[in-house]
């Protein structure tokens, strides 16, 4: 009897701990919305008030694991960005290792000052840390030319150049485990219109996209710099959307 309860006793727990998962820890204040994409991966959305197209919501993507996090885009303003430090250190019980923006403007790298004051390491294209400080723009700390690899504990994410399109030094960020891409400005949501286009190569917008098509064919979700996320399909809308310039 003894030896039955016993075997019923490692079966439940076994099975118990196959269906483990990670908690959704989403997160949503009048400035910031952080929302679950995929396990070890979050989308961080907040808002940025233009000229020429009102209240923009702005995203940028988290990857974590064992207590590490990795960021791609700061908020588009300093207090913003502490609001968003505080969150993943109270929520996700991690450290940020490193912040990248993914271009010059301000939806990318706007909070950045924040993350410094905290002693918290930024990264970005050297294009980006050259048209940040010719701006007068909040400037990251390190720099690299078109591939670097990051680690958040035991996962791998990468940030990539692959050409010019919204910007000339327009990065994205990418989490292989995941298939998860984050596309950044480069990147439209179903249906957007161009947008901005005072620093873009509209001529080389498509090809560029179509890049990242063949470099990353096993990509499940894509999210863009602004918007909705999605599949695969935001790249070829993006495509689309450059080739009729």
């Amino acid at each position: 009897m003894f030896r039955h309860f016993l075997f019923l006793g490692f079966v439940w727990l076994f099975s118990g701990c196959q269906t483990v998962k990670v908690s959704d820890k989403s997160y949503t204040s009048p400035s910031i919305t952080v929302q679950k994409v995929k396990e070890n991966v979050y989308r961080h959305t907040t808002f940025l008030q233009t000229e020429s197209f009102g209240k923009v919501s702005c995203n940028g993507m988290i990857v974590f694991d064992r207590n590490e996090a990795v960021i791609f885009d700061t908020p588009a303003d300093d207090t913003t960005s502490v609001e968003l430090i505080k969150w993943v250190g109270d929520s996700l019980k991690c450290k940020i290792v490193a912040i990248i923006p993914t271009h010059f403007h301000a939806d990318c790298l706007g909070g950045l000052n924040a993350f410094h004051e905290r002693g918290i390491p930024s990264y970005a294209s050297n294009l980006t840390i050259k048209a940040a400080r010719l701006k007068n723009y909040a400037v990251p700390q390190n720099g690299f030319d078109e591939v670097r690899t990051f680690k958040a504990g035991r996962k791998k994410v990468l940030a990539a150049f692959h050409g010019e399109g919204h910007t000339r030094d327009n990065i994205i960020g990418y989490f292989p485990e995941q298939k998860v891409m984050f596309g950044g400005c480069l990147i439209k949501e179903m249906d957007a219109t161009k947008g901005n286009l005072e620093d873009a190569n509209v001529h080389d917008w498509s090809e560029t996209v179509m890049k990242l098509k063949t470099k990353y064919p096993d990509t499940e979700v894509v999210i863009p710099g602004h918007g909705e996320s999605g599949s695969t399909a935001l790249l070829d809308y993006t495509i689309r959307l450059f080739q009729q310039h």
